[in-house]
């Protein structure tokens, strides 16, 4: 399906499409994002042990403030907003720091929306350097960075797979063979589906892995019928916000990261609708990443960035409006919204999720080698050390939990984060062995890996 604008001098980016049609496909976009958007809240709920309705209200905050930035991102607000079809969402950078703040035993989920809040603050003022950032993130440090993000959070989706860490019926063979299912659900749907259906395929493997487990009596639908059908999402719902400096510090780390994948997901929609991205469009947009981000922590969600899902499906649709994405982001408001669907959501068990969490956590990974196989091995094996040893770092707190434990107890939250001793040692090590690339470089590799993305969903969709 093609956008074509009736006014010739209406760029397609501007275009207002009718009500129908804005509404089928701003809930498209909603779909290809919301197994995506929903996870990270499910993912610390998880890890944190806490109770459904909090997990509930997690996921209807995550969406409302999804939808909060995604209209502000296309939109516009002051200073804020690229003015390009983007959907925001939770950022899977900052699953493996949360989940080590939120679980230490000093710290809380406070300390969480604390970091988040802080870093978005940060993140708003610094967006205007992140020009002169780019050049200290090559694919070498980038793509080790994301690869170990998916390899830390692989332990995550395992032990859901066996039902959960605490589950007195851990490994019961009914979990394994359900989180198989899901799991081969969806590599059968991107096998046999294309397009649209091909794009949310985790999605649907979790709904069909969500309904067997329920005729098995495996699903615990308590609260849902109690749950009000219309509630407001309010800001600092767990109470005022804790300002560890250790945990502000990693998750500032993780707003450069996200300012990285970011910048080429802006180029590439820029490319892709024909209105491409200049410094102070580019600065606009990574604004709302930081400003998305202190929305989430201030109405107790997480940081936010650009989902690449959404990028691929303008490619597949031709639809360059940006009302549409506007049109996705008053859907996830108005869904955020209702709390009986959180609770339906938060109602999914741990080894549904399990299968999916091994594809969608793998992905990461795997998309972390795919930004490495444009990184030269051959005539620069300086390379093969900055990721060898960077990986070897982001594992220690993955297989070694208790490696650290005779250090000073206030470094846990920095020492405890394998995706803040990547991106620290990565990049240190690449300053060490190749300098410091220039700025225009590093902006052409954020470019060239932008349009990667692009011609992956392409090929993806041409199955």
């Amino acid at each position: 399906m093609a956008s074509s604008s009736v006014n010739p001098s209406v760029h397609p980016c501007d275009e207002r499409l009718p009500a129908g049609q804005l509404l089928t496909l701003g809930i498209q976009h909603v779909l290809v994002m919301y197994a995506g958007a929903v996870a990270v809240p499910l993912i610390l709920g998880a890890a944190m042990g806490l109770p459904k309705d909090q997990v509930a209200f997690l996921i209807s905050a995550d969406l409302f403030s999804c939808g909060v930035a995604t209209l502000i991102q296309t939109l516009g607000l002051w200073i804020f907003g690229i003015r390009l079809p983007v959907i925001m969402g939770c950022t899977f950078a900052a699953v493996g720091p949360m989940v080590a703040i939120g679980t230490n035993p000093s710290l809380g989920i406070l300390d969480v929306f604390g970091a988040t809040i802080a870093a978005g603050v940060i993140g708003i003022f610094l967006a205007p350097m992140i020009g002169k950032l780019l050049r200290f993130f090559p694919p070498v440090v980038v793509g080790t960075v994301i690869a170990v993000i998916g390899l830390s959070l692989m332990g995550v989706g395992i032990n859901w797979a066996a039902g959960g860490v605490g589950n007195p019926e851990y490994g019961n063979p009914v979990f394994l063979l359900l989180s198989l299912i899901v799991l081969s659900l969806i590599l059968l749907i991107n096998k046999f589906a294309r397009g649209f259906i091909a794009n949310i395929s985790v999605l649907l493997g979790i709904v069909a892995g969500f309904v067997i487990a329920a005729l098995l009596g495996r699903v615990n639908m308590d609260g849902v019928a109690h749950a009000p059908w219309v509630g407001i999402v309010l800001p600092f719902h767990f109470g005022m916000p804790h300002f560890d400096p250790l945990s502000v510090a990693t998750m500032v780390i993780v707003m450069f990261v996200t300012f990285i994948e970011s910048t080429g997901m802006f180029l590439a929609v820029g490319d892709l609708v024909e209105r491409p991205v200049d410094q102070k469009a580019l600065v606009r947009g990574l604004r709302v990443d930081g400003l998305g981000t202190l929305i989430g922590g201030v109405f107790n969600s997480f940081p936010h960035t650009s989902f690449s899902q959404n990028v691929g499906l303008i490619g597949v649709t031709g639809v360059k409006s940006r009302f549409v994405c506007a049109t996705g982001g008053v859907i996830l408001v108005v869904l955020g919204l209702f709390p009986k669907m959180a609770q339906v959501v938060a109602s999914v068990p741990p080894f549904v999720l399990g299968g999916a969490g091994i594809v969608m956590f793998g992905m990461v990974a795997a998309n972390g080698i795919k930004t490495l196989s444009r990184v030269d091995f051959s005539k620069n094996q300086h390379n093969l050390f900055i990721v060898a040893v960077s990986v070897g770092m982001g594992m220690v707190p993955v297989v070694a939990p208790k490696f650290f434990t005779q250090l000073p107890h206030a470094l846990e939250p920095i020492l405890h984060s394998g995706i803040l001793l990547a991106s620290v040692s990565a990049v240190v090590l690449n300053i060490v062995f190749n300098g410091v690339r220039k700025e225009r470089d590093a902006r052409r590799d954020a470019r060239e890996a932008a349009h990667e993305f692009e011609g992956a969903a392409h090929a993806g969709d041409a199955r």
